[in-house]
Formats: structure tokens, C-alpha cells, sequence
């Protein structure tokens, strides 16, 4: 009696059968239900034979591999085959050498690089793959539960991040046939984790600060879910126009606020991404696919397309929307307009707000929060607020999914008065 099963995760196929009493199982390599039933079929007419002594079980033979084998195999399986002699470290390197062609975004693989090293810091890395198992995973899981950042234990949802890297890894070199067993962490456990708080008004978290009795921790995961009102956008974009900052920030700022952009679209931005025509400005994604480049057209209020033209009316040439040139520092010198770099982004927004009322904001990113919180206080169809974020998890959908403190009241006493 034998079947076949299909891993849940991974989608490789094993034979399982019954054998003097025993259930056992021999995966076949593949992913391809036809193949796997071919080799079913073979297997079964083997171990018929097996049964009725036409064929003999060598007295150390592995009798799946030798039933697959068609009875060829006669002696002893090798403990430990060549393409399981590999590290960890080894199998880390030969993974990032082969996504380092393009196929990931570089932000993401310098992710996966340390979620990594992580990894490795528990395990070694010169631990051979081939004898990894669950308890080595749950002691990673549990010594990283135990680290804190700024004041607060990692949370699950890092450590799980932090498995799916390593967990991606591992099926590449089950794929690649450099690995044989699927990836051991059924059964793991995780501490459990707080649902992000909802996003919150500037006098909301000003209130609650001002009560006292809140922990540094508490106070920064309040500024984390800031998100400003349309005044208060429009506010923040006057102060970054009157400050002394670089000529590029401004544009790049209002344009992040109008349309819910993220940073790294943003710095993607081509001049010819812009099209005044249609009023619509097309991002180029990363995130939304996997393995493939994505766009998506977002539209420009009249402005955001007024800054934009005249930002462009004075650009410095080249490609990139936003770009800057003489900078001449001791390790930088640059004498040709380039893109905007992602950490020149981030200082120099964060320079601007040094000092004044915005310097609670955790960066870019609260300006898409903005976005999305202000077109659903709006009552924007949250689908079109969809398209207009691009991909978004479930989770984050629930967070930008609500109304505004007083449209909140207000509702409430239509019902009651």
C-alpha cells in the first residue's frame, strides 16, 4: 500500500507506505503532481514485487530508495551526501550571490542580510545544514525574545520576519537541489505580540503624554502612529518651504503628501514619470509582486502638479525627478546632477524638522499615513484608497480604515442626538 502526499508549504511530493508495520515515506523531488504520480506507479509495481520475493532487500538498504531505484540500489545510503555537506554560512553566501543580480530589491536583500546574521549569531556558521532541526530554530527564536531595542523586547512580528528569510533561503536550496529535507519549523513558538495602536491626531497624543505616567517606550509608540490633519499637512509643507533646506526636499515632500508615496518610489521618480497631461504621476513598485517590478498611477492634486512645475522649470538635468548637485565633502565629491540617495532623503528631512513642532514625526512615512487617514476621513471609497497605496496587508488597511475624532462624534449623535 503506498500513496502519495504534498507538502502543504513547499509542494514536494513523497511517496508514503507501509512496511513491516511501519509508516514510511521517501520524497521524490519534484513539484510536478504527473511526475510524482509516474514515480507512485513505479514504486507500487516494486514493491509488489518486493512482496512476492521477486525481488530481494539487501540487508542494509534503504528500502524506499531502493524501491525508487527499481531494486538497483544494493548497498548502504551514504549518511551524509555530498549536497548535504553544506553550512549555514555557505548556503547563506551562495543565496544572496544569486539575488544579488537584480531580482530583489536592495533594500530588501540588505534585510535579509541581517535577519541572516541574526540567524547565524544563534546557529554558527559553520553548522551543517543537513542537521538542523526545530529546537535549533526555537533557541533562535527565544535568545533573540530576550534582546530589547529602545527599550522594549523584539516583537514577534520581527522574529517572524526574521524566519521567513531564513525560511526563503532554505527552499532556495531545496529548489536548487542543494538541500533534500523541507525546512523544519513546524510547531515553533512565538511570544506573543501587541496589535499596533490606531493611528492618532496630534492633540490626541499630546493629551495623553501630557496625563503622565507613560514610559519612554510607551511615548515613542504613540509619536509612531502620528498622523496629520489636512491643516496640519498643509502647515508642515509652509515650514519646509521657508526653511534654508536643500532645493529638492520640498517637491519631494509635497508630492509625498499629496499621493501617499512611499520614500523609495519617490527616489525611483523619472522626470517623464510625471504627466501633466492625464494629472497623474506613475511610481514604480517593488513590493507588490514578488519577482516582478510593478507600476501604478497615482493622480496629482493642481498643487502638487503647480510645485512640480516649477521645481522642473529650474532641474538640474538628468533622469531622476529628484536630484541634486555640488556636494563636495571629504568622502563625497559630486559635480553632475544624481538621484537623491535614500539616507540623503532621510537626513535632510529630518534636519528641516529639527527644532520645530514636527520634530515628533518618525520620518517619511507619516506623510503616507497622513494620506491614507485623511482620504478615508474624506469618506474616499477605501478601494480607490487601495489602488492609490498600492498593496497593503490586511492589518494595515484596518489601521488607515477609520475617521477622524470629530466625525466620529458626529456620527455617533446622529444616532442618539
Amino acid at each position: 500500500m503506498a500513496w502519495l502526499e504534498e507538502h502543504p508549504t513547499s509542494g514536494h511530493f513523497k511517496i508514503c507506505f507501509r512496511w513491516a508495520g511501519r509508516k514510511l515515506k521517501k520524497t521524490v523531488k519534484t513539484t510536478d503532481r504527473a511526475h510524482a504520480e509516474t514515480a507512485l506507479a513505479r514504486f507500487i509495481d516494486n514493491l509488489n514485487l518486493l512482496e512476492r520475493g521477486r525481488l530481494e532487500l539487501p540487508p542494509d538498504a534503504d528500502i524506499g530508495t531502493f524501491l525508487l531505484s527499481d531494486g538497483k540500489f544494493n548497498g548502504a545510503p551514504s549518511a551524509l551526501p555530498p549536497q548535504q555537506l553544506l553550512t549555514l554560512g555557505e548556503l547563506r553566501d551562495q543565496y544572496l550571490a544569486v539575488h544579488a543580480n537584480g531580482s530583489m530589491e536592495e533594500n530588501s536583500l540588505d534585510t535579509v542580510r541581517m535577519h541572516l546574521r541574526h540567524v547565524i549569531a544563534t546557529l554558527g556558521v559553520s553548522l551543517r545544514v543537513n542537521s538542523l532541526t526545530t529546537a535549533d530554530l526555537q533557541s533562535h527564536i527565544d535568545r533573540r525574545g530576550r534582546k530589547r531595542y529602545r527599550g522594549r523586547s523584539l516583537s514577534a512580528v520581527t522574529l517572524r520576519k526574521e524566519m521567513a528569510s531564513f525560511r526563503a533561503c532554505w527552499n532556495w536550496g531545496l529548489q536548487s537541489g542543494k538541500l533534500k529535507e523541507v525546512f523544519p519549523s513546524r510547531g515553533l513558538k512565538y511570544p506573543k505580540t501587541d496589535e499596533k495602536p490606531p493611528f492618532q491626531t496630534l492633540p490626541e497624543i499630546e493629551r495623553k503624554i501630557a496625563r503622565g505616567g507613560l514610559s519612554a517606550v510607551e511615548v515613542r509608540l504613540l509619536w509612531e502612529s502620528l498622523f496629520l490633519t489636512r491643516p496640519e499637512v498643509e502647515e508642515l509643507l509652509k515650514h519646509v518651504r521657508d526653511s534654508q533646506a536643500q532645493p529638492f526636499l520640498y517637491p519631494m515632500v509635497c508630492l509625498a503628501a499629496h499621493t501617499g508615496a512611499r520614500r523609495s518610489e519617490l527616489l525611483r521618480l523619472r522626470v517623464d514619470d510625471v504627466d501633466f497631461n492625464s494629472g497623474t504621476v506613475l511610481l514604480h513598485e517593488m513590493k507588490r509582486a514578488r519577482g516582478r517590478r510593478t507600476n501604478r498611477r497615482v493622480p496629482m492634486s493642481a498643487f502638487v502638479q503647480t510645485v512640480l512645475r516649477d521645481w522642473l522649470a529650474g532641474h538640474r538635468g538628468g533622469q531622476f525627478l529628484f536630484c541634486q548637485v555640488a556636494v563636495v565633502r571629504s568622502k563625497k565629491h559630486r559635480e553632475s546632477p544624481v538621484a537623491v540617495t535614500h539616507d540623503e532623503a532621510h537626513d535632510h528631512f529630518q534636519r528641516v524638522l529639527a527644532g520645530s513642532k514636527w520634530a515628533v514625526m518618525r520620518g517619511w512615512h507619516v506623510l503616507r499615513h497622513s494620506f491614507a487617514s485623511n482620504c478615508a476621513a474624506a469618506g474616499v471609497d477605501q478601494r480607490v484608497i487601495n489602488e492609490w497605496m498600492g498593496h497593503q496587508t490586511e492589518e494595515m488597511v484596518r489601521r488607515y480604515r477609520h475617521l477622524l475624532p470629530d466625525q466620529q462624534r458626529q456620527a455617533i449623535d446622529r444616532v442618539f442626538g
